[in-house]
């Protein structure tokens, strides 16, 4: 590769993390639905679309810490798990890559959405002393938290197709507009 065109991709790179981690800062902080966000998205889309992939951990990271203290804090022990369970999506897309398709997108999606509802929750039974420490205790934690795992799933899984079919848009849409021409 020749030193302008990786120059050129970094920077495209880092153009795409940054408009990212904007969406998903403006999603957090703006009014939304409980669950309906694009960081799980935004990590698993970065994953898959940029020519350095391990860029993509530093999309959804960046936007939980920027948006964080403006949110109000939570235990820094649950904050870190919540940190290690949103960066999944990431790293799970990066181990996808050699599959092409919408499947694998959206078997990588419900996998990371399922793996965050595990580690969030285990993380707020473990450390909010909201549940006794018991087997009952974590039970009842998930239990409490099952009305979120729609919402968190489903919002996902829009917000993939957004975010993965405004990019087929802006590859193809010139192509199909000329066509129609």
């Amino acid at each position: 590769m020749q030193p302008n065109t990786a120059r050129s991709d970094l920077r495209m790179d880092l153009a795409l993390v940054a408009f990212l981690i904007a969406l998903d800062v403006a999603a957090r902080l703006l009014p939304h639905a409980p669950g309906f966000l694009p960081v799980a998205a935004s990590g698993l889309f970065a994953a898959r679309m940029l020519r350095m992939p391990i860029l993509s951990v530093i999309v959804p990271v960046a936007a939980m810490a920027l948006t964080g203290p403006a949110l109000g804090a939570d235990d820094w022990r649950i904050s870190l798990i919540v940190y290690a369970a949103i960066a999944v999506p990431a790293l799970f897309g990066m181990a996808s890559r050699r599959w092409q398709g919408a499947l694998p997108v959206v078997a990588t999606m419900l996998a990371s959405s399922l793996v965050f509802f595990a580690l969030s929750n285990f993380a707020v039974w473990a450390f909010s002393g909201m549940y006794p420490l018991t087997v009952a205790g974590l039970t009842q934690c998930y239990v409490a938290a099952l009305p979120f795992l729609d919402k968190t799933v489903l919002g996902d899984l829009i917000w993939t197709g957004v975010l993965f079919g405004g990019a087929w848009l802006v590859q193809h849409g010139p192509s199909l507009a000329k066509r129609a021409l």
